[in-house]
């Protein structure tokens, strides 16, 4: 099971955001859709072995199952609706019980820190950042079942990177040039799905 977390420090918690502006009043949230969509769709097909978990301002979590996760498009605004469905179901979640308002999709009431708690005996926790080690010194089978830890258009903030020095197992630069988080989502995958670039 490979697993992506991604923070959404601008995107709201309430429901109120229109699809016709994800870049401007849902705080990029047309980015990190494009995140979450690279990290399940195939072409003509999605990928069943993984889970994406959208942190929400801290507060909340939105976590997105690909072996039950149906009505996912490869569109952001498709994608951003299945974020908006989560968050008009929040006060349904309680306690460390979440809401689930449609296959394959939970929304926790946690944050950063007790979402890398709750995947950290699933596989190594891995960050991307541009001062990592060099994927390709990376072996495909050290990452096996890994989480790969992204943030937005905003770097890590100094708690965040606090909890991630706490929780990281290792940290990996995918190429020599900064990447958007899809596109690192991408790359990551195709990594993994080569064993290392040695199976095409």
């Amino acid at each position: 099971m490979r697993q992506f977390v991604l923070l959404g420090h601008d995107v709201p918690t309430e429901p109120d955001f229109s699809l016709d502006d994800l870049a401007g009043g849902a705080g990029r949230l047309d980015a990190l859709c494009r995140s979450i969509t690279a990290s399940f769709v195939t072409s003509h097909g999605i990928r069943e072995d993984v889970r994406t978990h959208l942190v929400v301002q801290d507060e909340l979590t939105i976590s997105f199952d690909g072996s039950e996760l149906r009505r996912l498009n490869p569109d952001e605004r498709s994608t951003a609706a299945l974020v908006r469905m989560a968050l008009e179901h929040r006060d349904e979640a309680i306690g460390a019980l979440p809401a689930e308002p449609s296959p394959g999709i939970e929304l926790y009431r946690r944050g950063f820190e007790a979402t890398l708690d709750a995947v950290a005996g699933d596989g190594p926790i891995v960050q991307l950042h541009e001062d990592g080690d060099p994927i390709v010194d990376v072996s495909a089978g050290a990452l096996t079942d890994a989480t790969f830890v992204l943030s937005d258009h905003h770097d890590f903030t100094a708690t965040e990177r606090a909890i991630l020095a706490a929780h990281v197992d290792r940290r990996v630069r995918l190429g020599p040039e900064l990447l958007h988080a899809d596109q690192a989502v991408t790359i990551a995958h195709h990594y993994l799905d080569t064993a290392g670039y040695d199976r095409f």
